[in-house]
């Protein structure tokens, strides 16, 4: 049973902290998982920000929780859980201690949440140590992205690891909370009619996808210096991936399921130098139309002519294990594209001998997507007779499971699952360590070949689905980019 704790956000007056840590505190004491006596402490940088907390982060829950899930009686009552506070992360002065005399005051638990930039991480745990607020059982979350290469999270790294032990530092990627990708392992590793169909001799190929609508959305400064590869391929897209393609681990603890994640990191294989031209694609957004309305390209978004700055990415990636051996792993990620998704695309190999003929139509493979975003849903895709025909159509249809229509009372929220996590001590959707050096090791020299001029990004207009070289990146494989609303809706033309 979940012990009282106090939750401590650094930033708590930032954008993530209004957007999702506080609505997800809010929906954890809504469904009564938050113990009596749970304090929350919001540190703010400014003085100002303390008058106005309670206000602003109200009208921040009613901008982002849904007209239902907000109620002014429970929100009044959880706001009394919530406690301002001013504080200079950078200074150590009178306010570090009277941040430890509030906490010396309360409960032994203790959760660090630094939701601030990495730059921070390691003066805020030194003045946390140095005001004796680091216990046995205290935790501390940070964000990503970990650095910008590998040295730089080994430095980050270090510097949080002098005060806190490898336990007790919880390395967030949000995507983990998703419920449907924590459905990913029971529906592997429970149901034979999935697991003895998931290696080489089944599967085609993988396809992982996260693409956004949005621009810079107020994060220019940071988004330039890193790119789509730092902030997303880096962590979310490879996690993904490692879930995916992971070995069974002996049991479902944080060690074991590291053990197995950390293994696909290592079996990736390099793409260095002229691998990296093959097997990659830059992308940069340039003026169109989204969502019906017209949007500025990167640059004039970024006030930069100048900037090479990468928002989408396309990689083709091998595993190197008996598992795997020669099964493509097509990984995408994009800023301003046609519509917002992140999906997992399972698809099996063609059946060895079609008994249609070609008049039935073409027979599209069997596919598992796994959709984590705007909805989150499990549909797998045969091919079917169109019923309404007399003669033999054969139509690709879905057999779909939707959380939201099965489970009636079911809102996702990973930041609230993962808050919850960290505060009972259980890191197994959090990231070790290792997994994070592996994946840069990975990434690393990719980032260095994109140095070169011949791998400055190519257009696409905002509004599309990314250059067409990422598109010729399947078609040289004989195969496409999958986009299953665009199947199915061709599918019912088809039959029409």
């Amino acid at each position: 049973m979940l012990k009282a704790f106090d939750f401590v956000i650094f930033g708590g007056a930032g954008d993530l902290a209004l957007r999702k840590l506080l609505p997800g505190l809010y929906r954890a004491y809504c469904n009564g998982e938050l113990p009596s006596g749970v304090r929350i402490l919001g540190v703010c940088r400014r003085e100002k920000q303390v008058t106005e907390y309670q206000d602003n982060i109200r009208a921040a829950a009613q901008e982002h929780l849904s007209a239902d899930e907000f109620d002014a009686e429970k929100w009044q009552a959880f706001s009394q859980c919530v406690h301002p506070i001013y504080l200079n992360i950078e200074e150590r002065d009178k306010w570090w201690d009277a941040l430890a005399e509030l906490l010396n005051a309360g409960n032994e638990q203790r959760v660090f949440y630094l939701a601030t930039p990495p730059g921070v991480f390691g003066i805020c745990c030194k003045h946390l140590s140095e005001t004796g607020l680091i216990t046995e059982t205290s935790r501390v979350v940070v964000e990503k992205p970990l650095g910008y290469d590998l040295q730089s999270a080994e430095e980050i790294n270090s510097q949080i690891a002098e005060y806190f032990e490898e336990r007790n530092i919880f390395r967030i990627d949000h995507y983990l909370g998703k419920e449907t990708v924590q459905n990913l392992l029971a529906l592997r590793f429970t149901n034979s009619i999935f697991e003895n169909l998931w290696d080489a001799k089944s599967i085609d190929h993988v396809q992982i996808s996260i693409s956004e609508t949005v621009g810079l959305e107020g994060r220019a400064s940071f988004y330039d210096d890193a790119g789509a590869l730092r902030d997303m391929v880096q962590n979310h897209l490879l996690q993904l991936l490692c879930l995916v393609a992971m070995e069974s681990p002996n049991k479902l603890t944080a060690d074991s399921i590291r053990a197995e994640k950390l293994k696909v990191l290592e079996s990736l294989r390099p793409l260095e130098g002229d691998a990296v031209k093959w097997h990659t694609v830059r992308g940069q957004y340039v003026a169109g139309e989204v969502d019906g309305k017209q949007v500025p390209g990167y640059l004039e978004e970024l006030g930069n002519d100048k900037s090479t700055t990468e928002t989408f990415v396309a990689i083709r990636a091998h595993i190197d294990n008996w598992r795997w051996a020669d099964v493509p792993f097509y990984l995408r990620t994009g800023k301003r594209m046609k519509r917002r998704a992140a999906e997992i695309v399972i698809q099996y190999k063609d059946v060895s001998h079609n008994v249609y003929p070609d008049a039935a139509g073409t027979l599209e493979p069997n596919r598992l997507v796994i959709r984590l975003q705007p909805e989150e849903s499990i549909q797998i895709i045969v091919t079917s007779k169109n019923l309404e025909k007399h003669e033999t159509e054969l139509v690709p249809v879905a057999l779909n499971l939707n959380f939201a229509d099965t489970y009636k009372h079911f809102v996702s929220d990973a930041y609230k699952r993962l808050m919850l996590d960290a505060a009972a001590d259980d890191p197994s959707l959090f990231i070790h360590r290792n997994e994070v050096a592996a994946a840069w090791r990975w990434i690393d020299p990719i980032i260095e070949a994109w140095q070169k001029p011949e791998h400055r990004p190519l257009p696409y207009a905002a509004g599309s689905w990314g250059p067409d070289a990422a598109h010729e990146l399947l078609i040289g494989d004989k195969r496409s980019w999958f986009i299953i609303d665009e199947l199915l809706e061709r599918g019912k033309s088809d039959g029409n």
